[in-house]
């Protein structure tokens, strides 16, 4: 496997202010990265570690998109000039799908570089076979889950064999098989191509020992941290902490909740249901499904076995294809029990989703208006709104962008907002998609603490997850899914 040289990247006194924000999103940023070199690029939730990486790769825009100050370099020339030797896999894997077909969207970074058309077949079955994702080439990407559509765009990227590899999270959403099947990639090709790597990401114990360096970003400008990744986290562990970083070792200080006792009553079952996005293509059968009241219940599995499609089944957003889904009687709406029958109206206060792509449920212009729209679809008074609204924004340390655009956070920014849209409406039940995707060891910790407290105060949390910790803290029931079978 060959690829472009390694890269040398430079960055002094660099920093980028999105058009329209008060506040650059990253400032002040000096380093200088070798050829070869592999850093784990760490920081708090919007200390500016993606809008970084977008900079790396020349996507950042021109000036009606923001403004940049001091200057980054790459092989002693703009990031603009140099896009055809850099890789970037961005936090949002649907942003970097391109064509329809799984083959076809692999293919697409090569035919863009001019690769010989005899060559990218290997390329294409080379990259697929790297990051674990065996697919038919046909496969629509359409149905691909969130965790496959990572290895997707991380294969796209692979088959480029860039000079510079750029990663934003690439182990986000995924099982822990597929996590380290991702992680052994990237080893495989760096070690093959000899690429210099750069890669953000929050779970800092799964790539600490391949790299060779870690940069902490500071959340109000400049460089936190840099050096080895033993020496940086031995020498500065516990500020790291403190500022949101992820230290392997140090534990977040939460309660671990006990499981759920047996006989508690539910507060959504099912029995022989079948779920499907597409009624042609039935996903899982024959489960019976039992959410205890007023605990949780964790939905886990391997990626692509149905767990998000459960999730909206349950959540009354999707029909159920066989069985039923059924509510306590208490919580029945006009249409009965069945929440696929409710009103929105009625969904709004019984259950309330988070969905796993934050930006699906963002409606205003503003973080302020946007935790406003289900307090206002209720009726609720101005002085009451406002209550929950600064609540929330304060203790999800949200406040200082109260006014600024949902779409223009940070990824770990987006998923805390997501989560107080529903909270802001006090729901009977709550339903998470990966609730702590993409957050920062304080973001983490408000969220799950959110949660344990939602669930003391008698809400009954329905929560996706591949994160073992949400697991252990948020204690209640499980539901293991497996290719067409269920454990509970």
């Amino acid at each position: 496997m060959t690829a472009a040289s390694p890269a040398r990247v430079q960055a002094a006194g660099w920093g980028w202010r999105y058009a329209g924000r008060k506040r650059p999103a990253v400032s002040d940023v000096s380093f200088t990265i070798e050829p070869g070199e592999r850093v784990l690029l760490l920081g708090a939730s919007g200390a500016g570690k993606s809008t970084l990486l977008a900079g790396l790769a020349g996507v950042l825009g021109d000036a009606d998109e923001g403004e940049g100050t001091g200057s980054l370099r790459i092989d002693g020339a703009a990031p603009e000039s140099r896009r055809g030797q850099t890789g970037l896999v961005m936090q949002d894997p649907d942003a970097g799908i391109v064509l329809s077909k799984v083959g076809d969207d692999v293919a697409f970074g090569c035919e863009n570089l001019g690769v010989p058309a005899s060559d990218i077949p290997a390329r294409v079955s080379s990259a697929l076979e790297a990051v674990g994702l065996d697919v038919p080439l046909q496969r629509p990407t359409k149905a691909l889950s969130g965790g496959q559509k990572q290895r997707l765009v991380l294969a796209g990227v692979l088959a480029m064999r860039p000079g510079l590899l750029l990663l934003d999270e690439p182990t986000a959403n995924l099982d822990p098989d597929g996590v380290a099947e991702v992680r052994a990639s990237v080893e495989r090709a760096v070690d093959a191509t000899g690429a210099t790597l750069v890669v953000v990401e929050h779970r800092t114990s799964v790539w600490a020992d391949l790299m060779t360096r870690v940069i902490v970003l500071a959340a109000d400008g400049g460089v936190l941290a840099d050096g080895a990744p033993d020496r940086v986290f031995a020498e500065h562990g516990r500020m790291l902490a403190d500022a949101g970083v992820w230290v392997p070792g140090l534990e977040v200080d939460l309660p671990e909740l006990p499981a759920a006792p047996s006989e508690t009553d539910a507060v959504l079952t099912a029995s022989g249901l079948a779920i499907a996005r597409d009624p042609r293509a039935i996903i899982q059968s024959g489960l019976d499904v039992h959410a205890p009241r007023g605990q949780a219940t964790v939905i886990s599995g391997p990626n692509g076995v149905g767990k998000s499609t459960l999730a909206l089944t349950l959540a009354g957003l999707i029909p159920e294809q066989a069985g039923s889904v059924e509510a306590a009687a208490d919580l029945a709406g006009r249409g009965g029990r069945r929440p696929f029958r409710w009103t929105s109206r009625e969904l709004l206060t019984r259950i309330g989703t988070v969905f796993q792509e934050p930006e699906h449920q963002f409606l205003t212009q503003t973080l302020r208006d946007e935790l406003a729209v289900g307090p206002a679809a209720l009726g609720w008074s101005a002085s009451r709104t406002a209550g929950v609204v600064d609540g929330l924004l304060e203790r999800l340390h949200l406040a200082p962008l109260a006014l600024a655009n949902p779409f223009t956070l940070s990824g770990g920014q987006k998923r805390r907002l997501s989560v107080a849209t529903v909270l802001a409406a006090s729901p009977e039940v709550i339903v998470l998609d990966e609730p702590t995707f993409g957050q920062d060891r304080r973001g983490w910790a408000e969220l799950v603490g959110l949660l344990q407290e939602e669930i003391a105060a008698g809400t009954s949390v329905i929560a996706v997850t591949h994160d073992e910790g949400v697991v252990r803290h948020l204690g209640g029931h499980r539901i293991a899914l497996e290719q067409q079978a269920v454990r509970t």
